[in-house]
C-alpha cells in the first residue's frame, strides 16, 4: 500500500494497460499480415469466379439428346435458334458497350486534365485507375451474363434446379470478380503511390479519393446510358407488340424484343455493377480519409487499412455462403427459388456479423480518438457501426420486397384497382412508392444517428461499408435477374416447350423480387456513402457548421433539392423520346411481319436504342458533374455544402419512391397475368391491358431514373471532396464566394 503513489498517474497507467492489447496485436498485424489479409481473399474470389465460369462453360447446348424426348419441332432446329438468338444478344450488348466506352474514354482524358489543373497528379492517377477498374468489372459482368443466359434456358429444358444453379453460377462470377478486382486495384494503388508520392498521410488518402471519383463517374454513364437503352427497348416493345398486336412478351415477331434483352445486360448488369462498384470505392476512400486524420489510427497499418479489410473479408464470406446455401435452401420446386435467393442474403449477413466483430477487435486499438482532443472511441463502437449498416441494409431490402412483391397486400391492392382503369392503378402505385419511403428513411436515420454519435463521420462511413459488406452476394442475385430474364426471352423466341418458359418465368419472377431488394441496398448504401463523403468534404474545405440561415447555404440547399427532379425529368424524357422512335419503327415493320411473313429487322431497333442512349446521357451527366463545381468555385464552400445537403436528402426519397412504384406496377402485371384476380382477369382482359399501361409508366422510374439517382447523391459529394481544396481557395472568410 505504501508503494502506491498519489501522483495522478493512475489514469495514465490504466491507459497503458489498455494499450497492451494493441501492442500485442499491432505486432501481429504488421504490413505483411495486413497485405496478406487483403490480397488472399481477393485472389480466392477471383479463383472461385474462374471456377464457376469454367463450370458454366462446360454446359453443352445440345438439346439434351439423352434426356429429352423429341418435341413437336426437331431439337436440332431449336438448339440452333437458341445459339443464333444468344449470339445476336451478345453482339448487340458488346456493340453498345464499345460505343459507350468510347464516350467514356473521351471523358476520362478531358477530366484528367481538369484534375491535373485543380488538384495533383496522385489524384489524377487514382481517378484513371478507378475508372478503368469500373469499366473492366462491368465488361466482365456483361460477358458472363450473355454467356450464361442461353445455358440457363437450356438447363431449364431439363429441370428447374439445373437452370437455377447455372444462373447463380453466372451471377457469382460478376459478384466475386467485381469486389476482388476492386480491392486489389485499390490496394495496388495505395501501395505504389505510397512508394513514389511525397504527400503526407492525410493528403495522400485525400488523393486516393480520386479512385472513388473514377468509379462513380463510369457508374453515371453506365446507369444513365444503360438505363435509357433498356427502357427505350422495353417500353417500345410493350407498346407496339402487346398493346397493338396482343403478342406475348419476347415474341420473336416483335422487332424490339432483341433490343429489350440486350438492354437487360447493359442496364441491369453493367450499370448496376458500376453503381455498386462506385459505392464500394467511395465508402472505402471516405473511410481511409477519415482514418488517416486520426492521430491514433494513422500510425497503425491494420487500423488505417481496416475499411479495406472489411471488404476483403466480405469476399471470403461470399465464397463460404455459396458453399452453404444449396444445403440450407435446396431448389426442388418453384416456390423454393425465391427462398433460396433470399437465403443467400440471409446467410451472408449472418456470417458477416461475427467476422466484423473479430476484425474490429484485432485491427483497432481498445480506445482511440478520431481527432486531436476528441472524444474516446472504443473498438466495439466501430464494430457496432458496421453491423448497423449490415442489418439495416437487410431490413431495407425486405421492406422493399414487401412493397414490390405480389405475394403481399400493397401490390395486390394495385391489381384490384386495375380492374376499373389504368388511372386508379397509377394513383395507387404512386401512393405505394411514397409510403415505402417511411421505414427505409427511419432505418437510415437511426443508423446515422447511432454511428455518428459513437464514431463521428467515421462511423457513418463504416455503416456504408457494412451495408456493402455482403456486396458479393448482392451482386450475385442482381446479376441472376437479367440472366434468368434473358433465358426466358431465348426460350420464347427459339420455340422451346411451354413448360420451359414456365420454369424460366419462375426464375425471372424471383429475380424481380431480389432485384428490388438489390435496388434498396444500392439506395441505402448510396445515402450513407454520400453523407460520409459530405463529412470528408467539410473537413477538407474547412466547413465547420452548415447553417441553413446563411443565405448561400439556403440557396445551395434549394438548388440541390431541385437537382434530382431535373435529373429524373431529363432521363425520363429521354426514355420517352427513344421509345417513341422504337414504336414507330416497330409499327412500320409489323404489317409486313404479320401479313407477309417478313423476318423482323432486329438490328434497326438495336441501333435506335444505342444512338438514343448515347446521345441522351450527356445532358444529365453534365448536370451532376458541373453543379458542385459551379456552386463551390463560383459561389463558395457554403453554397456547395447546401447543394450537397439538398441533393442527398431529396435523392433518397425520390429514388426509393420511384423504384418501388415501378417495381409494384411491374409485379401487379405479373400477378394479373398469372390469374391472381381470377379467370376473368388474365392476359387479354381489360385489367391486364391496364396493368401493362402501369408497367410501361413504371419502367423508366424503376430502371432508369430511380436507380440513377444513387449516382446523383454520390458523384456530387465525391467531386466536392476531390476539389475541396480548390473550393476552399475560391471562398471568402465567411464561406461565401471569393469575388464578393
Amino acid at each position: 500500500v505504501s508503494k502506491v503513489k498519489i501522483d495522478g498517474q493512475g489514469s495514465a497507467d490504466q491507459r497503458s494497460l489498455r494499450g497492451q492489447r494493441l501492442t500485442i496485436f499491432a505486432a501481429m498485424m504488421d504490413d505483411t499480415t495486413v497485405t496478406s489479409l487483403i490480397i488472399a481473399p481477393a485472389l480466392i474470389g477471383l479463383a472461385w469466379s474462374a471456377k464457376e465460369a469454367w463450370a458454366v462453360s462446360k454446359v453443352k447446348i445440345d438439346g439434351h439428346p439423352d434426356i429429352i424426348v423429341l418435341q413437336k419441332a426437331d431439337n436440332a432446329d431449336i438448339v440452333q435458334q437458341m445459339k443464333t438468338i444468344a449470339k445476336t444478344i451478345s453482339e448487340g450488348a458488346v456493340s453498345f458497350l464499345m460505343a459507350e466506352y468510347l464516350y467514356m474514354a473521351v471523358y476520362i482524358v478531358f477530366f484528367s486534365g481538369v484534375l491535373m489543373f485543380f488538384t495533383d497528379w496522385e489524384t489524377t492517377v487514382s481517378f484513371i485507375i478507378g475508372a478503368i477498374t469500373s469499366i473492366l468489372c462491368g465488361w466482365i459482368g456483361m460477358q458472363i451474363a450473355v454467356y450464361t443466359n442461353v445455358r440457363t434456358a437450356h438447363e431449364c429444358w431439363k429441370d428447374l434446379a439445373s437452370g437455377f444453379k447455372v444462373a447463380i453460377q453466372g451471377g457469382c462470377v460478376m459478384g466475386l470478380s467485381l469486389v476482388s478486382f476492386g480491392v486489389l486495384a485499390l490496394w495496388l494503388l495505395v501501395f505504389i503511390l505510397s512508394k513514389v508520392s511525397d504527400l503526407t498521410d492525410e493528403k495522400f488518402y485525400e488523393a486516393i479519393a480520386g479512385y472513388g471519383l473514377g468509379g462513380s463517374s463510369i457508374a453515371l454513364f453506365g446507369r444513365v446510358g444503360g438505363g435509357i437503352y433498356t427502357k427505350a427497348a422495353d417500353v417500345g416493345a410493350d407498346l407496339s407488340g402487346k398493346n397493338e398486336y396482343g403478342l406475348e412478351e419476347d415474341d420473336y415477331r416483335n422487332p424490339a424484343c432483341i433490343a429489350d434483352n440486350v438492354g437487360d445486360n447493359v442496364g441491369d448488369i453493367a450499370g448496376m455493377g458500376a453503381d455498386l462498384f462506385g459505392s464500394f470505392a467511395e465508402s472505402t476512400c471516405a473511410s481511409l480519409v477519415l482514418a488517416s486524420a486520426s492521430p491514433d489510427l494513422k500510425t497503425i497499418p491494420c487500423a488505417v487499412m481496416y475499411p479495406v479489410l472489411i471488404s476483403s473479408v466480405g469476399i471470403f464470406v461470399g465464397v463460404l455462403t455459396l458453399l452453404l446455401y444449396a444445403a440450407c435452401y435446396p431448389v426442388k420446386e418453384m416456390q423454393s427459388v425465391e427462398k433460396a435467393l433470399k437465403g443467400i442474403l440471409n446467410i451472408s449477413t449472418v456470417l458477416m456479423t461475427p467476422v466484423v466483430v473479430t476484425l474490429s477487435f484485432y485491427c483497432l486499438p481498445a480506445e482511440f480518438v478520431m481527432e486531436k482532443d476528441g472524444a474516446q472511441v472504443k473498438w466495439w463502437y466501430c464494430a457496432l457501426s458496421v453491423m448497423l449498416g449490415l442489418w439495416s441494409g437487410l431490413l431495407i431490402g425486405y421492406v422493399t420486397e414487401y412493397y414490390t412483391s405480389h405475394s403481399y397486400k400493397p401490390v395486390r391492392e394495385i391489381a384490384e384497382t386495375q380492374k376499373q382503369s389504368a388511372a386508379t392503378g397509377i394513383i395507387y402505385g404512386l401512393a405505394l412508392g411514397y409510403l415505402s419511403c417511411i421505414i427505409p428513411v427511419l432505418s437510415l436515420g437511426i443508423t446515422v444517428l447511432v454511428a455518428h454519435t459513437l464514431c463521428g463521420m467515421f462511423g457513418v462511413a463504416l455503416s456504408a461499408l457494412g451495408m456493402l459488406g455482403t456486396m458479393t452476394m448482392g451482386l450475385t442475385i442482381d446479376a441472376y435477374g437479367p440472366i434468368s430474364d434473358n433465358a426466358g426471352g431465348i426460350a420464347e423466341m427459339s420455340g422451346l416447350p411451354d413448360e420451359v418458359r414456365t420454369k424460366t418465368d419462375c426464375l425471372d419472377a424471383a429475380g424481380n423480387t431480389t432485384a428490388a431488394i438489390g435496388k434498396g441496398f444500392a439506395i441505402g448504401s448510396a445515402a450513407l456513402v454520400s453523407l460520409a463523403l459530405f463529412g470528408a468534404f467539410c473537413v477538407r474545405a474547412n466547413v465547420e457548421v452548415v447553417d441553413i440561415l446563411d443565405p448561400w447555404v439556403f440557396t445551395g440547399l434549394l438548388f440541390g433539392a431541385m437537382m434530382p427532379y431535373a435529373f429524373a425529368a431529363m432521363t425520363m424524357k429521354s426514355v420517352g423520346e427513344a421509345a417513341n422512335d422504337m414504336v414507330k419503327e416497330c409499327m412500320e415493320q409489323f404489317p409486313k411481319i404479320m401479313n407477309e411473313g417478313m423476318q423482323p429487322d432486329y438490328d434497326k431497333c438495336i441501333k435506335i436504342s444505342t444512338q438514343a442512349s448515347l446521345r441522351e446521357m450527356i445532358a444529365p451527366g453534365l448536370l451532376v458533374l458541373l453543379s458542385p463545381l459551379v456552386a463551390g468555385i463560383g459561389f463558395g464552400k457554403n453554397a456547395c455544402a447546401g447543394l450537397l445537403s439538398g441533393a442527398l436528402v431529396s435523392s433518397v426519397q425520390l429514388a426509393i419512391s420511384m423504384s418501388n412504384s415501378g417495381g409494384a406496377w411491374d409485379n401487379s402485371k405479373k400477378y394479373i397475368s398469372a390469374g391472381g384476380l381470377g379467370k376473368n382477369f388474365v392476359k387479354g382482359s381489360e385489367a391486364h391491358k391496364n396493368s401493362v399501361t402501369g408497367d410501361t409508366v413504371g419502367d423508366p422510374l424503376k430502371d432508369t431514373s430511380g436507380p440513377a439517382l444513387n449516382i446523383v447523391m454520390k458523384l456530387t459529394a465525391i467531386i466536392s471532396l476531390v476539389f475541396g481544396t480548390a473550393i476552399l481557395k475560391h471562398s471568402n472568410a465567411s464561406g461565401g464566394p471569393a469575388w464578393l
